[in-house]
């Protein structure tokens, strides 16, 4: 394990995720819906979306329905919390959508190798990556594999990937990227931290190890493991699925997260605070940047709080870019092509940072999220709409701390 970075509150999350989400609003807003309780013991974090359940599902000896308990606690809560009740019944919609359109293999289907800013635009597949941030959705509600409300969903999903897992440990299917790789390692680490199942282990060990090994001279990483170059948007879902195997007890050398250190600060624009897509040698071999952006922006001061990094001037001026830049980013019509990435880990670093920035961020977020969800639970994404329902269900979930890569 690399001792530098804080290890989460694995037990009493363990304990959470194995209650249904029904019972852990029973367990914490009942009460204080009844007129009794204090509410929530845990500062910051949120019940699972517990919304009305599905027929046949209610609880016995419960005076009225969980219809109810959402309708007064609606009436009697702030305006933010209100907010959240309304992003509870969106992240219910949007899990039910994800139950219907799983494969059968466990797998969901979006294109495979899009890119933004070119002419590719993918192929339709069964999608390592998406399949893992479904799955990841469906964990932050309170489920695990084949346990909970959606552990069956979970159980299906985890099945699929580690099929995918090749002999070098490379995770890929229909030639999906290290996207998807990070994405699934990631998402086993999480398994691997909460259930401790040793089939799980055995091949997240296998993906951490080509991870470190695909690390390229300069600290980053690029699209296929041994690429000579990097850039910022996949090294952060390598930094965040390393930081993931660590919480879990998995070994990660230090002097790999060193040099990822060393590229994500590299890449630092120091014009506006934000964070640029690649480093090229220029002419004359002088170093120089490509594009910058919010979403690299956000990668950027998430792969650092991932890192271990928390107190340093360039995550507080990326904070700063971002904040500056939230508004035009988030009101594009369907989000812009990287607007779900965008705020997946723009959603991550503003939790971190939390106070002010955090209560600013969640309110035009969260309003925003809500406002793209189409009346069926999907939300629209040029991916495909399991990812971009999957993105949007994460990061409405984050506040609840359920997997331990969200923790504070």
């Amino acid at each position: 394990m690399i001792d530098s970075l804080p290890r989460p509150r694995g037990s009493a999350l363990r304990f959470a995720m194995a209650l249904s989400p029904v019972i852990l609003f029973v367990l914490t807003f009942g009460a204080f819906a009844k007129g009794g309780g204090d509410g929530p013991s845990v500062p910051a974090a949120r019940p699972p979306v517990a919304l009305p359940p599905r027929s046949g599902d209610a609880l016995p000896d419960e005076s009225g329905s969980v219809d109810r308990e959402l309708a007064m606690l609606q009436r009697s809560t702030s305006a933010a919390d209100r907010l959240d009740l309304d992003a509870q019944r969106a992240v219910r919609r949007g899990l039910e959508y994800l139950r219907s359109t799983q494969n059968d293999d466990g797998s969901w289907t979006d294109k495979i190798g899009r890119k933004v800013h070119f002419d590719y635009r993918g192929s339709l597949g069964k999608h390592v990556g998406v399949t893992a941030l479904a799955c990841m959705a469906f964990l932050a509600n309170g489920s695990l594999p084949g346990r909970g409300e959606y552990g069956e969903q979970i159980e299906r999903g985890l099945d699929f990937i580690l099929k995918q897992v090749q002999h070098n440990g490379f995770i890929t299917h229909q030639e999906s990227r290290m996207y998807s790789h990070a994405f699934a390692t990631l998402f086993l680490a999480e398994v691997y931290g909460m259930t401790g199942m040793e089939s799980v282990g055995t091949k997240l060990k296998q993906s951490i190890s080509l991870i470190v090994e695909a690390q390229n001279p300069n600290g980053g990483w690029r699209y296929q493991p041994g690429a000579p170059d990097a850039d910022m948007s996949i090294t952060v879902c390598q930094v965040m699925a390393l930081r993931a195997a660590n919480n879990a007890g998995i070994h990660v050398p230090k002097s790999v997260i060193d040099r990822a250190i060393d590229y994500v600060k590299n890449s630092y624009n120091h014009r506006n605070g934000a964070f640029n897509y690649q480093i090229e040698d220029g002419p004359g071999g002088q170093r120089q940047m490509t594009r910058y952006s919010f979403a690299l922006t956000a990668a950027g001061v998430t792969a650092l709080y991932g890192a271990g990094v928390y107190d340093d001037a360039h995550i507080e001026a990326g904070l700063g870019y971002l904040n500056q830049n939230l508004f035009s980013f988030s009101r594009a019509p369907e989000g812009r092509f990287d607007y779900y990435y965008g705020m997946y880990y723009g959603t991550q670093a503003a939790f971190q940072a939390g106070g002010d920035y955090w209560e600013h961020w969640h309110g035009k977020v969260w309003s925003d999220l809500l406002r793209l969800q189409h009346p069926n639970g999907y939300w629209r994404d040029l991916v495909g709409r399991n990812y971009g329902t999957a993105m949007a269900c994460v990061i409405l979930q984050i506040p609840y701390q359920y997997l331990p890569i969200f923790e504070r």
